[in-house]
């Protein structure tokens, strides 16, 4: 069955991943980033493929401009039946050199701005009594980071609100569950690497990965949905580790 998805962070990496499965299994997408031309692209690709995909411009934390969006969206595509929230930003520093602002910035993104993307969408699948939420989160907030204080304490908020949205919202038909990824190969990280930020790099990475590869961004879409299908109604609340074995 066809249903419309959207997703955030879509332009690149894990978000365009999820997307680019979802629109092949026949959903029609609304892709959203703060990358205006590289959203653009993406959804044109999809297009090209023969999917049905519209890109919007817009900042997860800015509640007005996702409300706006996911407007257009029942618009041009029908109510949202499955929500994907892949935008992030990540963050490095010692704990004593985290400012203020730098803290209340990643916790805007990763956290605030899942809230706002699921909340502004909620309502339609309350009122079809059917819906699909997954959430991205991140094995730092398992298991600890040095250096990521704030990136990890703002996806373990992520894990918290899946699980608590996901008691919540059961009776409706709506699953909520998070995919917390491993070391994924994205540009992200790539950038992270070539800044100095991951000790030893990627090959280092790898070479303590009991799976002994990289994640790939295909690797969280392919979970992702079935987290989305009607297969997966019976699995709520949980933290799918796609992570190659890092954590257990």
């Amino acid at each position: 069955m066809s249903r419309v998805a959207v997703v955030t962070g879509a332009a690149s990496g894990m978000g365009l991943a999820i997307a680019s499965r979802l629109a092949d299994l026949g959903h029609r997408l609304a892709l959203l980033d703060l990358q205006g031309e590289a959203v653009q692209r993406a959804a044109e690709d999809l297009r090209a493929r023969g999917g049905r995909a519209l890109a919007y411009a817009l900042d997860v934390r800015d509640r007005g401009a996702i409300d706006e969006a996911l407007s257009k969206v029942r618009s041009d595509l029908g109510p949202i039946e499955i929500v994907v929230t892949s935008a992030g930003i990540d963050a490095f520093a010692e704990f004593s050199e985290i400012s203020v602002v730098e803290w209340e910035r990643v916790i805007a993104v990763n956290l605030t701005g899942t809230f706002h993307c699921i909340q502004a969408a909620v309502p339609d699948m309350l009122a079809a009594r059917w819906g699909r939420i997954v959430t991205i989160s991140s094995i730092s907030a398992q298991s600890g980071a040095a250096q990521m204080v704030h990136y990890a304490a703002s996806k373990g908020g992520v894990i918290g609100l899946t699980k608590a949205l996901a008691i919540e919202l059961a009776p409706h038909g709506i699953t909520v569950n998070t995919i917390p990824p491993g070391f994924i190969d994205t540009p992200m990280a790539r950038r992270a690497e070539s800044e100095g930020r991951l000790p030893g790099g990627v090959d280092a990475i790898v070479a303590r990965t009991p799976v002994r590869r990289a994640g790939t961004p295909n690797d969280v879409a392919a979970a992702c949905a079935f987290l989305c299908s009607d297969e997966a109604g019976f699995i709520t609340g949980q933290a799918i580790g796609v992570n190659g074995g890092w954590y257990l």
